[in-house]
Parts: structure tokens; sequence; C-alpha cells
């Protein structure tokens, strides 16, 4: 199973991706993609051998898939689990290749990702978390009609200043309504 937007993929992580996932996440000491994911949580680097040790918990996993485009990795999106029992499910993105940065591939990437999760699971509702200092990520939520839910006030601390924590969610009632996902 993959979903299709013209050039751009998201698809089931599969072996031959696991390098370029290690080199795109782990290779720099200090990668500019986490500099605007949860940049305030210390990236614990880890060698490519206990990568690939691992790749049982990476590849073809419902809750981790690949970001590709034309045929090129650059980013994972996946969901977690905040309560499993009342089907409460958060999702993340990754897009670590800053040249894929600031052109819609995100917005365009959780459009089909959201599609996916409410296809496929009993959910009423997806979110995500993320920081005021990450004002893309914001508008990508505001572009998909997703609601700021919560507002934690200054409890993010980064680069000597205080940051707000951000959630927003979609319920499917808003998705099944909004012509963004058909």
């Amino acid at each position: 199973m993959c979903y299709k937007d013209n050039e751009l993929i998201v698809r089931p992580i599969i072996d031959g991706d696991l390098p370029k996932l290690w080199e795109l996440m782990y290779k720099e000491e200090s990668p500019e993609w986490k500099k605007w994911d949860a940049p305030y949580f210390e990236l614990k680097r880890v060698p490519y051998e206990e990568f690939l040790s691992n790749k049982e918990t990476i590849v073809n996993q419902d809750n981790r898939w690949v970001i590709e485009v034309n045929g090129e990795v650059i980013g994972t999106v996946n969901y977690y689990w905040e309560h499993k029992p009342s089907n409460w499910l958060e999702m993340g993105i990754a897009i670590y290749n800053p040249n894929f940065w600031s052109g819609g591939y995100g917005t365009r990437v959780f459009r089909l990702w959201i599609n996916h999760l409410f296809n496929t699971l009993p959910l009423v509702r997806v979110g995500f978390a993320t920081w005021s200092g990450n004002e893309r990520m914001i508008k990508l939520g505001e572009k998909l009609g997703m609601k700021m839910e919560a507002r934690l006030r200054k409890c993010r601390f980064y680069n000597g200043n205080h940051y707000d924590s951000i959630r927003m969610g979609l319920l499917r009632e808003e998705w099944e309504s909004n012509p963004i996902f058909r």
C-alpha cells in the first residue's frame, strides 16, 4: 500500500530505505532538521550498525512510513498512541532534507496520512504537538483545517528562550466535511 500525489509518495519503509534514513537522521552531529523538530530534546545519535540491528522495528511498520519525492527519500511520517484504549492518536512528520522545506510537501504528506489514518483506524480525532517556534508546522495544521486545541505557555526552553507547546487536532466530522481531503 502507498499513497501518491504527483511526484510525492508516502509508503511503508523497506530495507533499501535504511541507509538513506540513517544518513538523513544521524550522520550529521547537529542536523538542520533538529532545530525545528523538538530541539529542546537532545538528539541521541545512533551508530549505523545499531540502526540496522533494529530494522525489525523500522521496516514495514504501520506507524511509520517514508516520504519520497521523485524517488528520493526525504523524510518520514508517523503516528503513536497517546492512549490506545480511547483511540487517542498523535502524528508527526519529519522532512529531514531542508531542500524540501516550505514547498508544500508537508501539507501534502499530512493530507495523505490523515486520509490513511481515518480510513484505516477507528479514530474520532487526529492531532499533533509542536512548539511555537515552529511556525511552519502550525501553518501546516491550519491549512488542513486543524484547530489549536491547547497552548501550554512557556514550557519549552530552547536557545535561552521560552516557547509555548502547541497541540493541534482534527475531528473526523471536520475531516469528512473538508473538501481538501477529497
